[in-house]
């Protein structure tokens, strides 16, 4: 069973995606927040594997909270899924400094918020989903290439494609259909790759390979 918190000022659209989450067996959202500061101590004290995160809220913004739900979790869990109203604004460039797993926009598919939930619980993330790559692209572009001073770290050839494929939106059983090679095969490089350049999670490593060019921006 997914553990999942919705956090958002308007209870009408919490109740929805309450009701679009439950009607499948393998969710239960086991806890409501209406503000960021709120959501910081239900998630605390629930422990879920999900947030559902809106970003301007009345009561602390989501950017703030998502930023200590993610200092403070384990194991990589909660996962945080920003669903908001706007994509390519600073405070959704600020949710994905602050952390946040995966964007979603607030008019998706009710399929769509549900694989998103699927998917963060599963530690697979979002990038392979056109909102969360198209708001890696433009915060990569606008914050520039990573600083000289700090060289890159030495990835092996394996270690470098997959990395690159992973900033193109596949996901690993992708990857590992392209590559000819066993989905466990995949994680154990990613996995390697992500050590090497001190990334915590995936989206992080898609930021990182576009700041030093390895992504091929298509």
């Amino acid at each position: 069973m997914i553990r999942v918190v919705l956090v958002d000022d308007q209870a009408v659209v919490r109740m929805g995606f309450r009701v679009l989450l439950e009607e499948h067996g393998d969710v239960e959202v086991v806890g409501e927040a209406s503000g960021g500061r709120e959501a910081v101590e239900v998630v605390r004290r629930l422990a879920p594997d999900v947030v559902c995160m809106d970003l301007r809220m009345a009561d602390g913004d989501g950017i703030s909270a998502t930023r200590e739900i993610v200092a403070n979790r384990r194991g990589g869990t909660p996962a945080v899924l920003v669903v908001t109203t706007f994509d390519l604004d600073e405070d959704v460039f600020g949710a994905l400094e602050a952390g946040a797993d995966g964007f979603l926009l607030k008019d998706c598919e009710p399929e769509e918020l549900l694989e998103a939930v699927r998917r963060l619980a599963a530690g697979e993330g979002l990038v392979d989903h056109s909102v969360t790559r198209r708001v890696i692209r433009e915060f990569s572009r606008r914050r520039g290439p990573r600083a000289a001073s700090a060289p890159a770290p030495e990835l092996t050839p394996r270690e470098a494609e997959i990395v690159r494929l992973l900033a193109r939106g596949m996901s690993n059983a992708e990857i590992a259909r392209e590559l000819f090679v066993e989905t466990s095969t995949v994680k154990s490089h990613l996995t390697r790759a992500m050590t090497k350049i001190g990334a915590r999670d995936r989206v992080q490593t898609v930021i990182w390979a576009y700041r030093t060019g390895l992504a091929e921006d298509s």
